[in-house]
């Protein structure tokens, strides 16, 4: 018993040390981001900086049109996959054979090792030169070449999460409503849907949190233009895009202080994530 109790306080203490220092990471880089953007932050021009373009050649930093393309990109991504990533969850856990749906469930997970610059060139070879063809417009480079290819990114995170929600649903209710004689689309509506809601947001909004993340889709294959865009076909700049692509060789112009107040919205919206996935979590008990 006192060899077990040991244990235990090891495993607590250990848990509690990680916890700490994952806190500290995150405390750390926030107040990284913070420090950085206080010249702006504290100059009175932060509403201009987040309602204006950028041209830093005129005087003008602006965020708006990065802040517009990453939510064009990502809000199309998530779009995109949510029916598709929910419907192959639910396909792999309720309709299809067990074999083929241990096969589906591995080439999901062997996605998620493919480097996204994979993804990238790939798109670039393929993708880029049929939507130039289909729609006989621009170069191919744009916010719905771009959310294509991140939506097949995000693809593997939406439906694993999805599947784990919706096996989380008791199998005998399950088994109570095949007795009962319902097929399994109506066992998957009115039995496992409703017992998995919470399981599938959590899936949406990860997957929203990996497409505002990803930095190599959109500036491989959204045309980085610094203005916003007109259609789904012009091409567009999101904030991860415009943090990779700034440069400044004075590190005290407020152009090399802009890609921190980038930083800084990007990691105020991870938070939101994790906060809105907590309370999702609380209203599970």
């Amino acid at each position: 018993m006192i060899a077990k109790h040991n244990k235990e306080r090891a495993a607590k203490g250990a848990l509690s040390l990680a916890l700490l220092i994952a806190g500290s990471i995150s405390a750390f880089i926030f107040f990284f981001l913070l420090y950085f953007s206080l010249p702006i932050l504290s100059s009175g021009l932060i509403g201009e900086f987040l309602t204006r373009g950028w041209d830093p050649d005129r005087g003008v930093l602006g965020i708006l049109p990065m802040i517009v393309g990453t939510v064009y990109i990502a809000g199309l991504a998530v779009i995109w996959v949510t029916p598709i990533g929910i419907g192959l969850a639910a396909f792999i856990q309720l309709f299809a054979p067990k074999p083929l749906g241990r096969i589906l469930r591995w080439t999901v997970e062997f996605m998620t090792g493919i480097p996204t610059v994979v993804y990238g060139f790939a798109a670039l070879f393929f993708l880029v030169p049929a939507m130039r063809r289909i729609f006989n417009y621009g170069t191919g480079l744009s916010v719905l070449t771009a959310s294509v290819m991140l939506a097949l990114l995000v693809l593997p995170t939406v439906t694993l999460i999805a599947q784990d929600g919706l096996a989380t649903v008791p199998s005998n209710q399950v088994l109570a409503a095949f007795s009962l004689g319902a097929s399994r689309m109506e066992t998957f509506l009115h039995v496992v849907l409703p017992g998995a809601w919470r399981g599938l947001i959590s899936a949406v909004v990860l997957g929203v949190g990996r497409a505002v993340g990803d930095t190599l889709i959109a500036l491989m294959l959204a045309g980085n233009a610094v203005a916003l865009p007109d259609s789904l076909l012009d091409s567009a700049r999101t904030l991860t895009a415009h943090i990779a692509l700034v440069s400044a060789a004075d590190y005290e112009s407020l152009s090399f202080k802009a890609i921190f107040v980038c930083g800084l919205v990007l990691f105020i919206f991870a938070g939101s994530n994790i906060v809105f996935l907590r309370l999702v979590e609380k209203l599970k008990k």
